[in-house]
């Protein structure tokens, strides 16, 4: 195969890589990216535009020039800020996306190198093991109980033991064990293998052509597909009985019908879609300087609703940078040998001269580093490996002298390989436990005479000797507390789940002042049924030694109340990150686990965490301001037309005039994502609640309303307006009370005064406001169908408008008053999980925003869908 592919054992040189990676061009795949015509198309699907389209048609055909030319510029907008909103939403979430790498060791010259998974070529050597993503097609050199996880290519969930054996041609794919197919996943093992296939040539790249391109909904976007729908089921509802009652009175029932999709367009926010695009967009953005990387932009709503963290320990509330600190014989030993032998369990053959450990574990880069210089291993030689996997959490290695003696050396956690010992003394149990007392991340060495062996056997016998332990120190951040204690403020409980000893683990914690509570193993965690599970987890804030399944179950049991992010970095976390509401991983992760998250940071620490729930929420709380705002308002004005369309002896508002009045309140509303948000929005997980938002709409759309017929009466009994006068009249004021008020509804605090809105927001509303009351005074304000207002009446109006906005403040006042008690007793989070402090007692729920399981690709192709709330 090496020769078929014009390469050698020694991979390629760097400069013939390179010439052929210009030739074949990069290790890539056809993107998922939406395609510029695909974003047009959603804005067009729309059915209310259709409605908008309806109008225009009926207008021209009735010769209605000007209210069809109003329509079709009311179309054109609406369609275009909707399509430049989320195809620049779509371009930064993809520059964002490519953001995230992916690397592989292989072989230039001989040496080892890690390089980019996009610059691999045809004839490139590669080694593979625990955890990686294989990145390209490969046909295998060499092995160790190799095996893989192919369920992504055949759907078989079993992992496949791979080896050299060639197979004849024709062969299936699912029986192909000498190859390993791009997208595939090391269950077990190490090996290396030669580079056949890249990018679209791969038989990975064949089907990635096939699948869709539509990704699965999010929770989020689901609420607002149901809001939407019941703002839909509204507008029918009022276009129904506008057109029944203006038939009754029979009035034109053309004028009736237009009029009365005006109403059925202009209850509904059209530019929401912008809007949330907008915010998602600008809170990506924000969340990218802060290294904060999403991978889908429906993550952003995700990540605010976090109210449980759990993460692992290692990298977050310690350096992650682990340094050997000393070696402790066991008894009849000494440090030399204790050394020698762990240095030669290493996954790295350090019997190789020049032998680096690249790409391999911690552990083998600190031995490398401290222990490797002082060692001499000269005469001995590797004979076989077993890696080390998560199951017996132990590796192994046969090895000989230079006198040829075989020996089996076996290197993990020290109740693992203590469990395969023969006997081990009280004193050596005893030094142990020291040394996770100290905080010391610990490994123990035993070794067995491997007699004629030539490989290792398939299960380790139980007649190893104790040789020691190996320490290493890897010490907690020291900024960890003040952000332990930020994640508190938030009302988010912290959990520490790591497949470290539970001594170790509790020093860490007692260090940063966290307090653990009653702690549990994953011997504690098998023991427990679910519901028992979920009980203890609440009195912990640690849980130690637990496996990978142990960690999904922990997460999918936490899900039922909550909702949980999971940090991991590992293959091991690929599980929980599947299972969690948002996983979140770094970007110098494992490939599976960087595949597995959601939420990629640049920098792995509880601040950078921090600063996404926080971004999250600022995006929910701006998202949401727009949804009760023009709910309300518009559910007032529109209940104003609906009513005075037929009291009135005339329509109050031609159909275009709605559209037009609608619109320029939605561009106003558009600054919304530069708003700064209260910061007791962002202490409180947020979660869409459509009975809150009718009950929203129903309380202030009346108020609106209210000032509506006043402004009815101020035209017709004070003014003796006509007919173009009246609809400019109320048309200036309408624009005015449904624009002003968001300046009010955007806080619970009194605004200006406890809560400014940004500047941006006060600029878009004074310029709409402005140019609503100018639009009866320009020269084509006669073909839209207004007059000139009296001057009186704008001093008229901006006591409405005075009294309308201190009505609001006491309204609003009421609501969030019942909107408190309705959510009855505030749940108390798990306060073991803070340093020192308890949850702020005002931290509750508050029901508006979605925060349901976001689902990126892969995860799609496990069927697990999004759970509801």
């Amino acid at each position: 195969m090496l020769r078929q592919c014009s390469s050698q054992k020694g991979g390629l040189a760097a400069q013939e890589a390179a010439a052929r990676l210009q030739k074949s061009g990069p290790n890539v795949l056809p993107s998922r990216r939406v395609t510029w015509p695909v974003v047009l198309w959603r804005q067009v699907k729309n059915p209310l535009l259709i409605l908008l389209v309806a109008a225009a048609v009926l207008s021209l055909v009735t010769g209605d020039q000007a209210n069809a030319s109003i329509i079709l510029v009311i179309l054109l907008a609406s369609v275009g800020l909707g399509f430049g909103n989320e195809w620049r939403a779509e371009c930064q979430a993809s520059a964002l996306h490519d953001r995230v790498s992916h690397t592989v060791v292989v072989l230039r010259g001989g040496a080892p190198v890690e390089v980019s998974v996009a610059d691999l070529v045809v004839g490139d050597v590669v080694r593979v093991g625990l955890g990686v993503v294989v990145p390209a097609d490969l046909r295998l050199l060499s092995s160790v109980d190799l095996s893989c996880d192919e369920s992504v290519i055949t759907g078989e969930s079993d992992a496949r033991e791979k080896s050299v054996d060639p197979v004849s041609a024709g062969t299936a794919l699912e029986e192909l064990s000498c190859a390993l197919m791009m997208g595939t996943v090391v269950h077990s093992g190490s090996g290396e293998a030669v580079v056949v296939a890249t990018g679209s040539d791969c038989v990975f790249g064949h089907i990635a052509a096939s699948l869709a391109t539509e990704l699965p909904q999010t929770g989020f976007q689901k609420g607002l597909s149901k809001f939407s729908m019941f703002l839909l089921y509204v507008a029918l509802a009022l276009t129904a009985a506008i057109f029944v009652g203006n038939a009754i009175l029979q009035r034109p029932l053309l004028d009736a019908l237009l009029y009365a999709l005006a109403i059925a367009v202009g209850i509904t926010p059209q530019l929401l879609p912008a809007v949330v695009n907008t915010s998602q967009a600008a809170g990506a953005a924000q969340l990218a300087k802060k290294d904060v990387l999403v991978k889908r932009l429906a993550c952003v709503e995700d990540l605010g609703n976090v109210d449980i963290l759990v993460t692992d320990k290692t990298g977050t509330l310690t350096q992650g940078h682990i340094d050997y600190c000393r070696s402790a014989p066991a008894r009849g030993h000494d440090q030399e040998s204790l050394e020698l032998l762990g240095l030669l369990c290493c996954e790295t053959d350090f019997t190789q001269p020049g032998a680096t450990p690249v790409g391999q574990n911690e552990i083998d880069r600190a031995l490398s580093e401290h222990v490797a210089p002082s060692v001499d291993l000269g005469g001995w030689r590797r004979l076989d490996l077993r890696p080390f996997d998560h199951v017996s959490r132990t590796s192994a290695v046969l090895n000989a002298d230079g006198d040829g003696r075989r020996v089996q050396v076996m290197k993990g956690a020290p109740e693992s390989v203590i469990s395969h010992c023969k006997e081990v003394a009280q004193e050596d149990r005893d030094q142990c436990h020291a040394l996770f007392a100290e905080g010391l991340r610990t490994i123990a060495v035993a070794v067995r005479d491997a007699g004629n062996a030539d490989e290792l056997p398939d299960s380790p016998p139980s007649d190893f000797t104790l040789v020691g332990y190996l320490s290493f120190l890897d010490q907690p951040k020291p900024d960890v507390e003040a952000s332990l204690r930020r994640l508190a403020e938030l009302g988010v409980a912290v959990k520490v789940a790591t497949g470290d000893s539970l001594v170790v683990a509790q020093k860490v914690c007692h260090d940063l002042g966290l307090e653990v509570g009653t702690p549990l193993t994953g011997e504690d965690i098998d023991a427990l049924s679910d519901d028992e599970l979920y009980d203890a987890v609440h009195h912990t804030a640690l849980l130690a030694r637990v496996s990978p399944e142990h960690k999904a179950r922990i997460v999918q049991t936490l899900r039922r109340h909550h909702n949980v992010a999971f940090l991991g970095d590992g293959v091991n976390d690929a599980p929980a990150l599947h299972q969690a509401d948002v996983g979140i991983s770094v970007d110098t992760a494992t490939d599976v686990a960087k595949d597995a998250a959601d939420v990629v940071l640049l920098k792995k620490d509880l601040s950078v965490i921090v600063d996404g729930i926080t971004g999250g929420r600022r995006t929910f709380a701006n998202t949401i301001k727009y949804v009760m705002m023009s709910t309300s308002s518009n559910f007032g004005n529109m209940f104003s037309a609906a009513i005075a369309s037929v009291v009135l002896p005339f329509l109050p508002m031609l159909s275009g005039q709605l559209l037009l009045n609608n619109l320029l309140y939605d561009i106003s509303q558009l600054a919304i994502p530069t708003d700064r948000v209260d910061e007791e929005s962002l202490r409180k997980p947020a979660h869409w609640d459509l009975k809150g938002i009718r009950r929203f709409m129903i309380m202030f759309g009346p108020v609106s309303s209210i000032f509506d017929f006043l402004t009815f009466a101020l035209m017709l009994f004070v003014f003796h307006a006509g007919t173009t006068e009246f609809r400019a009249g109320w048309f200036v004021e309408s624009l005015a009370t449904q624009t002003l008020i968001v300046l009010a509804i955007r806080t619970r605090c009194i605004p200006f005064w406890r809560s400014r809105p940004s500047r941006t927001m006060v600029v878009s509303v004074s310029c709409v406001v402005c140019v609503g009351a100018l639009i009866p005074y320009l020269p084509f304000a006669a073909e839209l169908g207004f007059a000139p207002l009296p001057l009186p009446f704008f001093a008229a109006l901006v006591g409405i408008v005075g009294v309308y906005l201190v009505l609001i403040e006491i309204v609003k006042w009421f609501y969030y008053r019942n909107a408190d008690q309705a959510e009855g007793p505030v749940e108390h989070h798990d306060t073991s999980a803070l340093p020192h402090s308890r949850v702020p007692s005002d931290v509750r729920h508050q029901r508006i925003v979605a925060g349901t399981a976001v689902r990126f690709w892969p995860k799609s192709q496990k069927g697990r869908g999004v759970r509801s709330r």
